[in-house]
């Protein structure tokens, strides 16, 4: 299995550190709104990197943060006049359900930053008793220009780059020795979330909870971490630079990152009016169609979203899903029988295409040409298995697409449709929930009809209803 190495810049044959296993560690959101489908991308995508290692044999343990402390987060609690925990804790939920709804496998942990200061307070003061690290009044920053390899993931040139670290406004920027120095732990200011540390009451840097995340959960060394290519610099090189100085060893063997999605041809931006969060989309399509489209090119491809591309990948997954309900009901009345000379062929040529996909996936994760491979098991089924076929032929080919789509993190069971009668019953407790202002179950009642397809508009009129 080869994968490209953004810190080589080339395709390299993956070595586990430890034979059988796979420690990966992806950057998560921010909570503070919910998420749009550029977050949809690195979760689908390092989901699926993870479902493969998972079907090649592999013991992954997944870790995914959710940062939890952030000016955002501040700013809209602020805004709302609510503490940071009621933001945080709302869009968790949120981004919970809309991972569930693009079939985002739970993380094996899902840290929250918030909950992991205590380790971040130890790392740096490990940096500061390194000679990594100094405080300037309540400030911690990182002497960047003490880490010699600082720019190796980037291929940035120390001499030649700006100051990298994130928009964090800190007071006291003069006092940093160097412009190139970015901040690992800053002063509260009034009304903001604060921990006691050595320095000041504050709270972390953005890059330094990644840092000591991936460490608790995973080891001083990684095999993968992943994450969008927007984060390589400066996120993923202070992350390196932070970890390898406090624990003396290699971060991370290999690091992938994906590229960036446009909407129209367009950078997706608010002021564009061409942001789309993961909800809105589910309002129009299944989220499984967006997982479709996701994979439907190479990760590290750029991708662009529109409406046409989108119809076409509902009508790409309507043609897999068609042809594995099919043979899943001819399967229930398929005779027991010899094979034939006939499906013989049909299921060598059926491991065949699946050698063709497990090649696509062995080379960097190629989704778009293993769900070619899958087509064209698409068309063999559509041609080869009739109501005359053998059980033992329709379940194989049946089981092979089943598989196979599974990897992809294509959902192949029949949802059950849900019932007018029933759709009426729960529109209408929702009402009487609203009227209790018991918001937090109306909401509960929106999404769960969202989840199933049905999609609700409050009217003057009352509420109407559709199917998506």
């Amino acid at each position: 299995m080869k994968l490209y190495n953004t810190l080589t810049r080339k395709k390299e044959e993956f070595v586990p550190i430890q034979e059988g296993k796979v420690s990966m560690y992806v950057c998560g959101p921010t909570v503070y709104n919910d998420i749009h489908i550029g977050n949809a991308r690195p979760m689908i995508m390092f989901d699926t990197v993870r479902r493969y290692f998972e079907y090649k044999g592999y013991d992954v343990t997944y870790v995914s943060n959710f940062t939890d402390v952030d000016d955002k987060i501040i700013k809209k609690a602020i805004e709302e006049g609510v503490s940071c925990q009621d933001i945080t804790e709302r869009y968790i939920k949120s981004v919970k359900e809309d991972m569930d709804a693009m079939n985002v496998k739970e993380a094996t942990y899902h840290p929250k930053a918030t909950e992991e200061i205590d380790g971040m307070i130890e790392m740096i003061q490990t940096l500061i008793d390194k000679g990594h690290a100094y405080e300037k009044n309540g400030t911690v920053y990182y002497r960047t220009r003490s880490f010699p390899e600082y720019g190796k993931l980037s291929k940035k040139n120390i001499d030649d780059l700006e100051a990298g670290h994130r928009d964090i406004k800190v007071s006291g920027e003069e006092e940093k020795e160097d412009f190139l120095d970015f901040v690992l732990w800053k002063p509260k200011k009034e009304g903001e979330p604060a921990w006691k540390s050595p320095w000041s009451e504050g709270r972390p840097g953005w890059h330094i909870e990644c840092s000591v995340m991936s460490k608790k959960y995973l080891g001083s060394t990684i095999d993968i971490h992943a994450g969008g290519e927007d984060l390589i610099f400066p996120h993923h090189e202070n992350e390196i630079a932070q970890s390898e100085a406090a624990n003396g060893v290699p971060f991370a063997h290999y690091w992938l990152h994906n590229g960036f999605l446009n909407i129209d041809n367009k950078k997706m931006s608010k002021s564009k009016g061409n942001f789309f969060t993961i909800k809105e989309i589910a309002a129009q399509y299944s989220l499984q169609v967006l997982r479709f489209f996701m994979l439907s090119a190479h990760y590290r491809s750029p991708i662009n979203f529109s409406r046409e591309l989108m119809e076409a990948s509902k009508n790409g997954l309507d043609r897999i899903l068609t042809a594995v309900y099919r043979l899943q009901e001819l399967a229930e009345k398929a005779e027991e029988k010899e094979l034939s000379p006939e499906e013989d062929e049909l299921l060598k040529r059926t491991a065949a295409l699946q050698t063709k996909f497990e090649e696509a996936m062995d080379d960097d994760f190629n989704t778009a040409d293993a769900v070619s491979a899958i087509f064209e098991l698409v068309r063999e089924a559509n041609a080869q298995i009739t109501e005359h076929s053998s059980r033992e032929a329709v379940e194989a080919v049946l089981g092979t697409l089943e598989v196979l789509c599974d990897v992809l993190g294509l959902i192949t069971e029949k949802q059950e449709e849900i019932l007018d009668t029933d759709i009426e019953a729960l529109i209408e407790e929702r009402q009487q929930a609203r009227k209790e202002k018991n918001f937090a179950r109306a909401d509960e009642i929106r999404d769960t009809l969202l989840s199933k397809g049905i999609i609700l508009e409050d009217t003057r009129e009352g509420v109407k209803w559709k199917r998506a």
